[in-house]
């Protein structure tokens, strides 16, 4: 399977002017676990070097001591995915008991810890409705988020999440050293405003965030993945990335607000 796709985009800009375009998107999917025939995590990730993967995150995640204690790897693609089945050696297949008894509380995105590809397939409630937003707000939000990242002007180290008025102004900032935590606090305190600026790559989880958010608008600072166009295209949110003071990118469109 290939590591990225080409995706046709609107490129925006300052002066107000609209142009088609092509960006290369790197391929976000979701790969199930299993170890010793049990569910262990869904891991969001580009599905190359499979094997190596596999044999890492068996070694990282301490169910196998060196890669000899990995008897098989067997990777197939499968509808909703890839799952990949890994066999380890007798002196360590106790390990893994434990560790799937606990695993949901060691990730923080939300969707790593889930077991099998069909606990992916989660209820969207309602889709997002029809963004009041023009360009020129987002640029002005662009400038305006910089004033607000504290900790991050301390650290150089945390992503952050804003809530947009209309016009760009920023009504409310929650920073995180994960992306995900960070949209996570800034929907705790209810996520108000016209449009959602997040400073992170948009991925599904991303994504389905603000879909459970009921954000109108999602706006990233860096670039999206495949799985988090295809979720926004799948449920009517709009979606811009690679949002910067020259130009951004417009990957879902679904009320043509920024049609030429």
């Amino acid at each position: 399977m290939s590591a990225a796709r080409l995706e046709a985009t609107l490129i925006l800009r300052p002066d107000g002017s609209v142009t088609p375009g092509t960006r290369a998107i790197a391929i976000e999917t979701p790969v199930a676990i299993e170890v010793d025939g049990l569910g262990y995590a869904v891991m969001m990730m580009t599905p190359q070097d499979l094997e190596a993967f596999a044999t890492g995150f068996m070694l990282t995640e301490r169910l196998a001591d060196t890669a000899a204690d990995i008897l098989d790897i067997d990777a197939y693609h499968a509808e909703a995915g890839w799952i990949v089945r890994i066999a380890l050696a007798d002196r360590c297949r106790g390990r893994i008991h434990d560790r799937v008894r606990h695993r949901t509380s060691d990730t923080s995105c939300g969707l790593c810890g889930i077991a099998s590809l069909e606990q992916l397939a989660r209820p969207v409630a309602r889709r997002p409705d029809r963004p009041t937003v023009s360009p020129a707000a987002i640029f002005a939000a662009l400038v305006a988020v910089r004033d607000h990242q504290q900790l991050n002007r301390e650290t150089g180290a945390v992503h952050a999440a804003a809530a947009c008025a209309a016009d760009g102004a920023i009504l409310a900032l929650c920073e995180d050293v994960g992306r995900h935590n960070a949209l996570d606090k800034l929907i705790g305190r209810g996520m108000p405003g016209a449009f959602t600026l997040v400073t992170s790559r948009i991925s599904f989880e991303m994504v389905d965030k603000a879909l459970v958010a009921g954000t109108p608008l999602l706006v990233g600072i860096s670039a999206p993945t495949s799985l988090g166009i295809d979720h926004a295209r799948a449920h009517g949110l709009t979606l811009v990335a690679l949002a910067r003071s020259d130009a951004m990118l417009v990957l879902s469109d679904p009320w043509s607000l920024f049609a030429q």
